[in-house]
């Protein structure tokens, strides 16, 4: 063990109260805690966070964040969002990396980094964090290096057919892999990655999103779709045969900064883009393009979304009806997409949670990537300089917690040798895990299955320690 299991909360559960959580500016989004980079990552060089994913596991249905810094990926139980639970961290395979991204598929993490020599593909089998006791430095189970595999700029999986796509790649020399265009890469067995082949006829990929198509254009239903945002424009191909892609179109628009990244909704009818540098290089405020795939050979821009300020748009994911946003400074943005058809109103912020409090300049810090799959609500946000932050639409979290504690008693509490929860309302006592203020697992037992449970407390030092019941409901117990 290199260091403690920790956990680190430097905000738990500030709700936003006319506009602020704590410092930080917001709008319907409470703050439920935070991890700090210095948490996060080793203390090689000068750390910044970077992009980050999530992964829920099939088996205990414990939510995960991932997220990627720029000289490791860390690896933080989310669980119980008031108190999340560093569990350790990959370190890069190559040293610093400023841009590191994460996908996953089938309870494995995929790993590519840019901008640094010898990287390849990291591969991490997500199991392994079952358990986990005492915060760890992993290892990879494999790393991918075929075609002298150095540095990526981005990774995409299509979970449907098992395939990686790794865009933006470079040699460790720094030059071209297939002028940036994707690899195809199958990951059916995740820890022997192999390559299909590669495609380098429409230039860099900067990213991309590759679906199973089920959208309204009958003619290309069913087959694997690649929407690449290739620098200066948009190209959609069929990927179907990977040795033998078919382009369909492309397009492009007017006032291009850097075509950076985009997400289909989830009718696959609407292509929602944001431009990276349009902000800096023409003055105007945050830019977020739609355009309508109904037809995929011939797309068409639908409408312009301008936004309250002038921050760059980063990464951004559908959800549902709503549009989740990195907006670099201006944090976290939340977009109601219910009337996108409407060319003069297809977008309404519904709310934010501004994780760079002090101002919404054009420039490259603050919320780089977020995360809003997880079953729970909860939505995680990897910032530049501050680390991860969970959030979670204000009140919602309230309502629950306080359902959840009629639900169950402690008492005694302070106490001395025992303390006992007892169910209410024909409630069960499933299991019961205590922890130290440290974050580490000092008891833990399961399959209870009672109404009542006393816990022995008596060879525990004095102190404050954290009760869950059920991984869901956790309090303060303190031994006196």
């Amino acid at each position: 063990m290199l260091f403690l299991f920790f956990t680190h909360i430097i905000c738990a559960q500030t709700p936003c109260i006319n506009g602020f959580a704590g410092v930080y500016p917001c709008n319907n989004y409470d703050l439920l805690s935070r991890v700090p980079i210095n948490i996060l990552a080793n203390t090689n060089g000068t750390p910044e966070g970077s992009d980050l994913w999530g992964w829920t596991d099939p088996t205990t249905e414990k939510e995960y964040a991932i997220a990627a810094m720029t000289n490791s990926t860390a690896f933080v139980d989310v669980t119980d969002p008031l108190n999340p639970i560093f569990l350790g961290r990959l370190n890069s395979s190559s040293g610093n990396n400023y841009w590191r991204d994460v996908k996953v598929y089938n309870n494995h993490a995929f790993i590519v980094a840019d901008n640094v020599g010898n990287h390849g593909m990291q591969v991490f089998d997500l199991t392994r964090l079952r358990g986990v006791s005492s915060a760890q430095n992993f290892t990879e189970d494999a790393i991918y290096k075929t075609d002298d595999l150095g540095s990526c700029h981005n990774i995409v999986i299509n979970e449907k057919t098992a395939v990686a796509y790794l865009v933006g790649c470079s040699n460790p020399r720094g030059q071209r892999l297939f002028g940036g265009g994707p690899i195809f890469v199958d990951i059916s067995d995740p820890k022997n990655p192999t390559k299909i082949n590669h495609y380098a006829n429409e230039g860099y990929s900067h990213d991309a999103q590759v679906v199973t198509y089920s959208g309204p254009d009958i003619e290309h239903v069913s087959k694997e779709i690649y929407i690449g945002s290739n620098v200066n424009k948009i190209t959609i191909l069929d990927v179907t045969d990977k040795n033998n892609v078919l382009k369909i179109a492309e397009i492009g628009y007017s006032q291009i900064g850097y075509t950076h990244q985009g997400w289909f909704t989830e009718n696959q009818r609407y292509f929602i883009l944001g431009d990276e540098t349009d902000e800096q290089r023409f003055g105007m405020n945050t830019r977020t393009l739609v355009f309508d795939f109904s037809d995929l050979d011939n797309p068409k821009l639908s409408s312009t979304y301008s936004g309250p300020s002038a921050a760059i748009d980063h990464n951004g994911y559908v959800k549902g009806n709503h549009y989740y946003m990195a907006n670099y400074r201006a944090g976290l943005r939340v977009l109601d997409i219910t009337n996108i058809s409407d060319a003069t109103n297809s977008m309404t912020e519904v709310g934010y949670f501004d994780t760079y409090p002090s101002n919404n300049a054009t420039a490259f810090n603050g919320a780089w990537g977020v995360y809003p799959y997880f079953a729970s609500g909860n939505i995680i946000i990897n910032d530049i300089e501050r680390g991860l932050f969970v959030v979670r639409k204000s009140g919602t979290l309230n309502l629950e917690s306080q359902d959840l504690k009629k639900s169950f008693s402690i008492y005694p509490n302070p106490t001395s040798k025992n303390t006992t929860i007892k169910a209410a309302n024909n409630q069960s006592i499933k299991s019961v895990q205590l922890h130290s203020l440290l974050g580490q697992k000092i008891i833990e037992e399961y399959n209870i299955n009672s109404s009542e449970y006393v816990l022995n407390t008596e060879r525990l030092q004095k102190g404050v320690y954290f009760i869950k019941v059920n991984k869901q409901i956790s309090r303060k117990l303190i031994i006196k």
